[in-house]
């Protein structure tokens, strides 16, 4: 079951769609160790049980930020092995989000920076609000983007591109991240939510099983070689011939009615 934590807020806009709050936002929704675990917790969960949701959306509490990246006042005289402690709960966190099973998209609501971009990259796809900011500042700090900012960001924009952001630690406005391709839109604040959480539920109406192993197909053959990729594809291709769903879905169209896809 998914139910709310320390860090987190957990709704149903829709039967079959997560939103999931970052709430922190007396700290701009930064990234502390609970939050870590709180999102490792999350994500995990929906692993063992994809059932659980068809779609999640990814937002942050107030209308300032997204997440501000690492809680910078908890790490503040953080021995060494602490901090490398930590940072393996962050590194879990970005591995199961983008393990997760189901479609995650990022609504961004305001500063991303640091971490907080890297979640962004790590979804699916990114609706940003127009005000909405992102950085990965991490080399101004003396450290580098690890959670997965320097393998999400070049496959997003490229790797020239990503170089720059990522080496001057430069902020870049929400027009230039749908511009470089790592957001999919822009939209004013007041619809941002509604909108991604719409998209959700477009996603939810499908067949799961055919939206997981589409999801899969896409991000892991864009790993391998075309000749791979495309086997790959075929290996998740015929997991759907067998299920209700795909008899579901032809019998639908040929009465002329929404299918009831069940995730079988």
């Amino acid at each position: 079951m998914i139910t709310e934590s320390v860090t987190l807020l957990v709704a149903r806009p829709d039967p079959d769609v997560l939103l999931v709050t970052l709430n922190r936002p007396e700290a701009a929704n930064a990234l502390d160790t609970q939050m870590g675990h709180d999102l490792v917790a999350l994500f995990e969960a929906v692993a063992l049980d994809p059932a659980a949701a068809r779609a999640i959306v990814l937002t942050g509490a107030g209308e300032k930020a997204f997440c501000a990246g690492g809680d910078l006042k908890e790490r503040r005289g953080m021995t060494d092995d602490a901090w490398t402690s930590q940072h393996l709960v962050f590194e879990r966190m970005v591995r199961a989000l983008m393990g997760c099973p189901v479609p995650v998209i990022a609504a961004v609501n305001g500063a991303a920076y640091g971490g907080g971009c890297e979640i962004a990259a790590a979804c699916d796809f990114v609706y940003a609000a127009e005000h909405a900011r992102f950085a990965l500042t991490e080399v101004t700090l003396g450290i580098m983007p690890g959670a997965g900012g320097t393998q999400n960001l070049p496959r997003a924009m490229g790797e020239r591109r990503a170089k720059e952001l990522i080496l001057t630690g430069r902020p870049f406005t929400a027009a230039q991240a749908e511009a470089w391709g790592l957001a999919n839109r822009v939209l004013p604040a007041a619809e941002l939510v509604a909108e991604a959480v719409a998209t959700a539920s477009a996603i939810a109406r499908n067949a799961p099983v055919a939206v997981r192993q589409a999801k899969q197909a896409v991000h892991r053959g864009l790993q391998m070689s075309l000749g791979d990729g495309l086997a790959f594809e075929i290996e998740a291709y015929n997991r759907m011939v067998p299920t209700q769903d795909r008899r579901e879905g032809v019998l639908a169209f040929n009465e002329k009615r929404r299918p009831n896809f069940q995730g079988r």
